[in-house]
């Protein structure tokens, strides 16, 4: 591991080097390329200068209790020298966790789509609140939300949304969110006060861009329709909204959020790549079995994932059996109590497997 620190702190001082070449900073792909791998680099290096502090103050301590006689120092020195003992395993841990391989994804922009699913009208209405959850905790993260689709049911809920979440490691933050949802609460609609059960799905994919998958327009099919729902006198009144057909893969996607059909068809081609490129994602995962076990869930839509309980205000997530009693604070979009817990459950397992392989 050390050697391999080593190589990443040259690497890291003739990165910094390039980048003060006039040459490199007048060429703007290679200047963005290699300030992208300077800031994937700095953690590291950073955590590994603070390990070597450390060390050379074990070291100094030492010596000092060698060589000292006043017992007042040999006391300072002791103390340090435990301090420091003390912080090596926590830092070397921390290390092993930044040198876990990066998901090339996490950087990343996410297309969020979310359906009601069993409960009918409930359902509907959870996956409502589903969406101002997240929208309120991109907004909390300064992220820029995109509507793509909406299929209300004409009582405030959604059959179905779909929306882009713009923002510097939005996946890598709510990637773990995919899976179904569950919720449990005496519906509006009923009159006898009993508790229902209902869910929704939600499906968090990175943004595809036309690198990551190239797109054969003769397999795609569009139809032009009027919009509904919600939206302006042209949104309503011109054949705007567009309906993607992707043949080979059956993938169907409507936008008609947009007032131009140009803009829609953009959308739903956006839409269409994520997809696609989700499904080779998950290919690929599937090829990685071993690998795929040693994460807590991050694409299996039919995963039960979490339950939100109204009459005892909590919240369960059942990969990681953390249960928090913060009900109304999540679904106003405090959620990052969950995700860090998430992301520290999937680096351990990611750790144990990967001193299980060694």
């Amino acid at each position: 591991m050390f050697d391999k620190l080593e190589d990443i702190l040259i690497r890291f001082q003739e990165i910094e080097d390039e980048m003060m070449n006039p040459s490199v900073v007048n060429d703007q792909n290679r200047y963005k390329k290699i300030r992208k791998e300077h800031s994937d680099l700095a953690a590291i290096v950073e955590k590994y200068k603070e390990y070597k502090a450390t060390q050379n103050t074990i070291e100094e301590s030492l010596a000092m209790l060698e060589e000292e006689s006043d017992e007042e120092m040999r006391e300072l020195a002791k103390e340090e020298l435990n301090n420091c003992k003390q912080l090596i395993p926590k830092i070397e841990e921390e290390i092993k966790v930044l040198l876990l391989p990066k998901d090339p994804n996490d950087d990343k922009n996410v297309i969020v789509e979310i359906r009601g699913g069993a409960g009918g009208d409930e359902a509907a209405l959870f996956a409502a609140q589903l969406y101002r959850m997240y929208v309120m905790y991109a907004e909390g993260n300064r992220w820029k939300i995109d509507m793509m689709n909406l299929n209300e049911n004409g009582i405030g809920g959604f059959k179905e949304v779909i929306f882009m979440i713009n923002g510097k490691g939005a996946y890598s933050k709510l990637k773990y969110e995919s899976g179904v949802h569950r919720v449990q609460r005496v519906p509006v609609t009923e009159s006898g006060g009993r508790i229902h059960t209902s869910t929704a799905t939600v499906a968090i994919m990175p943004e595809a861009e036309e690198v990551d998958i190239e797109i054969d327009m003769g397999d795609c099919k569009f139809d032009v329709f009027r919009s509904s729902g919600n939206g302006g006198q042209c949104v309503n009144t011109t054949d705007s909204a567009v309906r993607l057909t992707h043949i080979p893969s059956g993938i169907v996607i409507s936008c008609q959020d947009e007032k131009s059909q140009l803009k829609n068809k953009d959308k739903a081609l956006r839409v269409l790549r994520s997809k696609l490129y989700e499904l080779e994602l998950e290919k690929a995962q599937s090829a990685e079995a071993e690998a795929r076990k040693s994460q807590v869930g991050t694409g299996d839509r039919s995963e039960k994932i979490r339950t939100y309980n109204f009459p005892q205000g909590r919240v369960t997530d059942h990969r990681i059996k953390l249960t928090v009693h913060q009900l109304d604070a999540v679904m106003n979009g405090d959620l990052q109590e969950i995700i860090d817990s998430l992301t520290a459950a999937d680096q351990a397992a990611k750790l144990s497997n990967l001193q299980e392989v060694s």
